[in-house]
């Protein structure tokens, strides 16, 4: 049985949403328990809905422009249940952020009037939780390994969705999951290496409400700027300069600038030099102030992106 909604693509300022610049935005979309189907311009993921099992969910382009649809896997669901998918999907979309003012500052900038036509949102997971856990999977490794530190995760600790047997669709395991495993769990299992005491240490401390990473996605740059939430989040074990920035990009906060071993030597590439300096790329996206970091992301991953 399937379940068909409706999201409406729009962003919190009104702006257009291209649905399939969003799923491409980043390499999440590979990444257990979500599966990019290209040629159905689809992603599938695993929803957490409660007080019940999780359920397996595509969301594709609809006929009508505008739209999304959201297919949801097994039995009928009830309204509150679909009001919920519909929620978590949004998240997932990060359909909340008004992205109209930089629209608006870059229309007129020959590298960026693509973007207008609905570009600039990062994919993220429907828990902060989540993305922090798979950001420090991308630490210091290939992409091969990441997959598979996920895969572990997901397919020994997640839970079943309804109707679905296939273990990379489970869901994301909770902090209580991963915080119940032994350091061997994340050594020998997951092959975690100089991450395992991370994992566990993080987990262990979100499962038992010392840290709530939650809350982060919900606070306003009034109530918590930039600067401080960069701080909270290098205090986390395992999180540096650069997984900082991704964590603070998938909580819609754009400042900071993703800077790593694949993205300097692909901005070097694309501006016809052999290497750059961080304070020169800094400089050179700095103009477009909180939103400096999602001008880079989208400078150095149109290829990815802008074709739709």
């Amino acid at each position: 049985m399937t379940t068909v909604l409706e999201l409406p693509l729009r962003g919190a300022g009104g702006e257009p949403v291209d649905l399939v610049r969003t799923i491409n935005s980043h390499g999440f979309a590979e990444l257990a328990p979500m599966h990019l189907d290209e040629s159905e311009s689809a992603l599938d993921l695993t929803l957490r809905i409660p007080r019940s099992r999780p359920r397996r969910v595509r969301i594709s382009p609809a006929r009508r422009r505008g739209l999304a649809l959201v297919t949801v896997f097994g039995p009928a669901l009830s309204a509150g249940a679909a009001e919920r998918v519909l929620a978590a999907a949004a998240r997932v979309l990060r359909l909340d952020a008004d992205l109209s003012g930089f629209y608006a500052a870059i229309a007129k900038d020959p590298d960026f009037h693509w973007v207008t036509m609905g570009a600039g949102r990062m994919l993220r997971s429907p828990t902060v939780f989540e993305d922090v856990v798979k950001t420090i999977c991308t630490t210091n490794c290939s992409w091969g390994l990441t997959m598979k530190m996920v895969n572990s995760f997901v397919s020994e600790l997640g839970d079943p969705p309804a109707g679905v047997d296939d273990p990379l669709a489970r869901a994301f395991p909770t902090p209580q999951a991963m915080a119940a495993q032994p350091l061997s769990f994340y050594r020998e299992v997951v092959r975690a290496g100089y991450r395992a005491p991370y994992f566990m240490t993080l987990s262990r401390a979100v499962a038992s409400g010392e840290l709530d990473l939650e809350a982060f996605a919900l606070a306003s740059r009034e109530e918590l700027a930039d600067g401080e939430l960069e701080g909270a989040l290098l205090a986390l074990p395992g999180v540096g300069p650069y997984a900082a920035a991704h964590i603070m990009m998938t909580l819609g906060r754009d400042s900071r600038l993703i800077l790593d071993s694949w993205s300097r030597p692909k901005y070097a590439r694309l501006v016809g030099k052999r290497s750059v300096t961080d304070t020169a790329i800094v400089r050179r996206f700095r103009k477009y102030g909180e939103h400096a970091g999602l001008a880079f992301w989208l400078f150095v991953t149109k290829d990815w992106v802008a074709p739709s």
